[in-house]
């Protein structure tokens, strides 16, 4: 059986409790890559630019954000082993009051 990709997109509300009130910026580029690297989540070593996008490697997922941009406003997160990727991204979440969005319901938790 296929495993399946979950998409997700990290954002950092203004108000947790109104998403209409919009997201703060997760950091600059090097802000953002230093605060997820807490979390086993770092690029592998190779070229990973693909027209100005970043993507770092986790436990169970790969993140790709803007890092063209002077601030990383959401970043997107394919989750592809959920059972190791649950509790590092709940953790990061928490820790840096970040949430997460899924692309398909746009439920927001974390």
């Amino acid at each position: 059986m296929a495993k399946s990709k979950r998409l997700l997109v990290l954002i950092k509300p203004k108000d947790p409790d109104d998403p209409l009130a919009g997201n703060h910026p997760l950091g600059t580029p090097k802000e953002f890559a230093e605060a997820v690297a807490l979390f086993n989540t770092a690029p592998d070593g190779s070229v990973t630019s693909r027209l100005g996008t970043a993507v770092l490697h986790g436990p169970g997922y790969t993140v790709e954000y803007a890092s063209g941009q002077d601030m990383v406003n959401q970043a997107m997160v394919s989750v592809y082993e959920a059972e190791s990727a649950w509790p590092v991204l709940s953790r990061l979440c928490k820790t840096l009051g970040w949430k997460m969005q899924d692309t398909e319901s746009g439920q927001i938790f974390g």
